[in-house]
C-alpha cells in the first residue's frame, strides 16, 4: 500500500502542476505589484480548474503523509524526482515547450540518481 501512496503523491502533484501550467497559459495583461495578487485571487476562485490543482496539491499531500507512515523519509523522498520528469516530459508533449541538450542531460542526470539512489536501498 505504501507504493500506492507514492504514485498517488507524484501523480497529483503532477496533475497540479499541468493543470495550473494549462490555466496560466490563457492568461493575458497580467498586472503587477499588489494587483498581481488581487488578480490572481481572483482567478484562482473564478476557475474550477484552478481549484482543481490546489485540491490535488493538497490530495498529494495527505498522500506524501500516508507514504511517510510507511516508509523512511530516505526511501521515499526521491520517487520525488520522479515528478521533474514527468512535467518537462508531458509539458514538452502538451505545451509545446522546448526540448533542448540541457532538459535531455538534466533528465538524465536524475534518472540516473534515481537507479544509484535505487541500489542503496
Amino acid at each position: 500500500m505504501g507504493y500506492v501512496f507514492i504514485a498517488g503523491t507524484i501523480l497529483f502533484t503532477v496533475y497540479g502542476q499541468l493543470i495550473l501550467r494549462q490555466q496560466i497559459g490563457e492568461l493575458s495583461d497580467v498586472p503587477d505589484g499588489v494587483g498581481l495578487v488581487r488578480f490572481l485571487l481572483t482567478f484562482t476562485f473564478s476557475r474550477p480548474l484552478v481549484l482543481s490543482g490546489l485540491a490535488a496539491a493538497f490530495v498529494a499531500s495527505l498522500c506524501w503523509m500516508a507514504t511517510l507512515t510507511r516508509f523512511e523519509l530516505s526511501f521515499a523522498y526521491p520517487f520525488m524526482a520522479l515528478n521533474f520528469v514527468i512535467v518537462v516530459v508531458v509539458a514538452i508533449a502538451a505545451f509545446d515547450e522546448v526540448l533542448n541538450a540541457n532538459k535531455i542531460v538534466g533528465l538524465l542526470i536524475v534518472c540516473g540518481g534515481l537507479v544509484v539512489i535505487a541500489q542503496g536501498t
